[in-house]
């Protein structure tokens, strides 16, 4: 059961009391943090959509290319972990505002880069400054609003982490189609501006307190920083190197398995690590942690799946891939309001078990597409899907913090978001590697069905040479046209059943993670009547 604290529920340090009123000043600052986290969000998958065109420019090929997401990824989820210890030296207003205006800098020289080298060395430096930005927009949720208004800023706050993996494709593919495909960094600098301003005048100065880095637990941070980011390089770049055939990734396995056991050993050896680990010891934080990480896989890997196919089967333009992933998006400004209050009156397991079964549901639908599927088959499954986000991203996100000391907030906001990131590069790996071992199972099953000496593979056959020849195009050539175009279509509809057992892998595992929710205690959020736990 979750541990009980005379302190009232609102009670965190610079917290204002249970039914405080707040003022402009403070939603200011809580909604920069927001435009924050979408920002740093957005950015994780915004070159997807344009990276043929980045390539091109800089002379790299698609392998290389991988680097460019996996740099970002790698030090965005180093870096989380670390915030709570920035935030303690530097004060939470000043790192804001610091970390926003370095990644505004590397935003700028990402669009600037003139080789692969330095597009890499400037992403993994926009990765280390706006990765920050994601567990502290929680934090100001937990330590700057009462425990009656919390419900509406972890409404917003779930709106930034699933909007975000849905939009960066999209916006990224509209602005290169405009604006070539630097603007996709640029663009960075009407949030981030309006960020800095708005943390500027939203939160009060605070002392810095530089002597926290000098006595800080530096071993944990290097073994952290190792075993985190050779994990996400393992996940990352692990398809593309055939996995354990390949030294590379078998020595990244190894640090990062020696990286984070290091780092889990010392942060109980510790008294007073950088991150308090032992919150994964409180049943609800784990719970919740545990699903973060599988809402994460869900996340980005239904937005890494979807993409991909409108635009290798259906031939899409990235705009009109926008136009499809837009239904994941626009339906949750319209449901999140709904959960944030449904949220303090009903049980939170049973809203979380809903939005799973639609999320999980949605791509279940989504399993039986065929070759022809495109905009208007597609629209119901992302509805649902955004119908069902709301409620899970709202509700673990108070699974999460029900219980915890107000000292370990910024600990418990950095250590839940960095699961879900990572969940999200499992997803990713494991969908990867999925889509790329069917399809050569599914090319092989037809090729058998679909031998020469068959009389309906003859008579197709027959059909598209005669097709050819009726083009002008003489025998021989028609006909081995016709057996490429018949390679074609085999190709093509292995691709399309390898997408479909994607989707049935997410949702198979969203929906089996509805009997993991119920291993939590009963939690309602505080602000109406039976708030908190039971």
């Amino acid at each position: 059961m979750s541990t009980t604290t005379k302190a009232a529920p609102g009670a965190f340090p610079g917290a204002p009391a249970a039914g405080a009123a707040i003022g402009l000043r403070t939603w200011i600052a809580v909604a920069a943090g927001m435009l924050g986290a979408f920002m740093a969000v957005l950015d994780i998958q915004i070159t997807n959509s344009s990276l043929r065109d980045i390539l091109g420019t800089l002379s790299a090929t698609q392998e290389e290319g991988s680097w460019i997401s996996t740099a970002y990824l790698c030090a965005e989820i180093v870096v989380i972990p670390m915030t709570a210890l920035f935030a303690r030296a530097f004060g939470v207003r000043n790192y804001m505002i610091g970390t926003t205006a370095l990644f505004l800098v590397f935003s700028t020289l990402c669009g600037a880069a003139w080789n692969l080298e330095s597009m890499i060395a400037f992403r993994m430096m926009q990765g280390f400054t706006g990765g920050a930005l994601i567990p502290m927009a929680m934090t100001l949720v937990m330590t700057r609003l009462p425990s009656s208004k919390r419900a509406v800023g972890m409404a917003i706050f779930g709106l930034t982490a699933t909007l975000a993996p849905a939009m960066g494709p999209t916006l990224g593919g509209y602005l290169s189609e405009l604006y070539n495909w630097p603007s996709i960094f640029y663009i960075n600098w009407v949030p981030g501006v309006l960020l800095i301003a708005g943390i500027m005048w939203g939160l009060d100065k605070e002392k810095a307190q530089i002597g926290q880095l000098v006595h800080a637990d530096w071993l944990g941070i290097f073994l952290m920083a190792m075993g985190l980011g050779c994990l996400t390089i393992f996940l990352e770049e692990g398809n593309s190197k055939d996995w354990f055939d390949s030294s590379f990734i078998i020595s990244f396995a190894a640090l990062a398995l020696i990286g984070i056991l290091g780092w889990v050993a010392n942060s109980f050896v510790r008294q007073q690590s950088f991150v308090n680990l032992r919150l994964y010891g409180q049943r609800n934080f784990l719970v919740a942690t545990v699903l973060s990480a599988v809402t994460g896989m869900g996340l980005y890997g239904s937005s890494y799946l979807l993409p991909l196919y409108l635009g290798q089967i259906a031939g899409y333009t990235p705009m009109q891939i926008g136009e499809v992933i837009a239904w994941v998006g626009l339906p949750q400004l319209i449901v999140m309001p709904f959960a944030a209050a449904l949220s303090s009156k009903v049980d939170n397991r049973i809203m979380c078990s809903f939005g799973l079964l639609l999320f999980g549901g949605s791509c279940l639908m989504n399993a039986f597409m065929d070759a022809t599927t495109g905009y208007d088959q597609l629209m119901v499954t992302q509805i649902i899907r955004a119908i069902g986000q709301p409620f899970v991203m709202l509700t673990l996100s108070n699974f999460a913090m029900q219980g915890i000391a107000p000292k370990d907030m910024p600990s418990a906001s950095s250590l839940f978001n960095m699961t879900r990131n990572l969940g999200g590069s499992v997803g990713i790996a494991l969908l990867a590697t999925s889509l790329t071992n069917r399809e050569h199972f599914h090319s092989a099953r037809l090729g058998e069905s679909i031998s020469s000496y068959a009389p309906a593979t003859q008579e197709r056959l027959d059909q598209m040479t005669q097709a050819f020849m009726a083009g002008g195009i003489d025998p021989a050539t028609a006909a081995n046209q016709a057996l490429a175009a018949l390679d074609r279509i085999v190709r093509r509809e292995s691709y399309v059943m390898a997408y479909n057992d994607g989707f049935w892998i997410v949702g198979l595992i969203l929906i089996s993670c509805i009997a993991v929710v119920w291993l939590a205690d009963k939690v309602k959020s505080p602000g109406g009547a039976g708030g908190g736990g039971h």
